[in-house]
């Protein structure tokens, strides 16, 4: 589907599905916008930068780790 970032507001938005949004659940910085039969439409994240960061951390970390236990 489709994935946007909006530095002005600094969320990061994913469509997963297409359909009219019913409910929203909100999960810390998550919001996951719910469509028919509660299937997930769009995932938003809230303050996404902080987000990126953080998962980049992770993936070097995992890189490090996986790089280490092959030796």
């Amino acid at each position: 589907m489709d994935m946007n970032y909006d530095p002005e507001s600094n969320i990061l938005s994913w469509e997963i599905a297409e359909g009219k949004i019913k409910n929203t659940k909100e999960f810390g910085n998550f919001l996951i916008h719910l469509g028919e039969k509660n299937k997930p439409v769009l995932i938003e994240i809230l303050d996404a930068s902080k987000f990126v960061g953080q998962t980049e951390k992770t993936l070097k970390r995992n890189e490090i780790e996986k790089a280490i236990s092959t030796n």
